[in-house]
């Protein structure tokens, strides 16, 4: 896999900006990507060391729209640790 396909975007949550005082930072990354290969995008993209990455399956919601049901599609989120006093600038002020 490519490295410019392995991150989608960043995630920006309530809980997500409370990790980020912690230096962790959360993505929305490609189903088939690992933690090497998200260890390696993060650091060539951003110009940061990162210590450790962890990834969760989040699973698609059952939504409704009047009768009618449909499932949201399932999608991977990795959270980046980086070593200390780094941090990546573009959530900073988000």
């Amino acid at each position: 896999m490519n490295l410019h396909q392995v991150l989608k975007k960043p995630l920006v949550t309530e809980k997500g900006t409370i990790l980020q005082q912690e230096g962790k930072y959360c993505f929305v990354v490609a189903d088939k990507a690992s933690k090497w290969e998200i260890k390696r995008a993060v650091e060539m993209v951003f110009d940061v060391n990162v210590t450790s990455v962890n990834v969760m399956n989040m699973h698609g919601k059952q939504r409704r729209m009047g009768r009618r049901t449909f499932q949201e599609p399932a999608w991977k989120k990795a959270v980046v640790t980086l070593q200390e006093g780094q941090s990546i600038q573009l959530f900073e002020g988000v």
